[in-house]
């Protein structure tokens, strides 16, 4: 019998991402919400980039795709315009609340 060929935890978040604009906002939002470390808004960036495809999202942020791609690397550092271009290129917005 033929095993079916397991894929990587970030091949199924992006998937999902891909699948569900919904689910996108909420790993956006729970992304925001890690404060002890910032990376991980990157590493949910990166996902939802992949998940629409870098080129398409490059495209409707204005950005060009290589930088892009720099941007949103392991080792990258994007300014706040380029999260917010990225954010509304993909469909989603970022906002601003008072915390308690």
């Amino acid at each position: 019998m033929k095993r079916k060929a397991s894929i990587s935890h970030d091949q199924a978040i992006i998937r999902r991402l891909r699948k569900d604009l919904d689910f996108a906002a909420e790993y956006v939002r729970a992304a925001l919400e890690d404060e002890d470390e910032p990376r991980v808004l990157l590493i949910a960036l990166r996902h939802l980039a992949h998940a629409q495809g870098i080129a398409k999202v490059a495209m409707a942020a204005g950005i060009e795709r290589e930088s892009l791609y720099r941007a949103l690397s392991v080792h990258g550092n994007p300014g706040l315009s380029t999260v917010v271009a990225v954010t509304k290129a993909i469909g989603l917005s970022l906002t601003i609340e008072a915390t308690q």
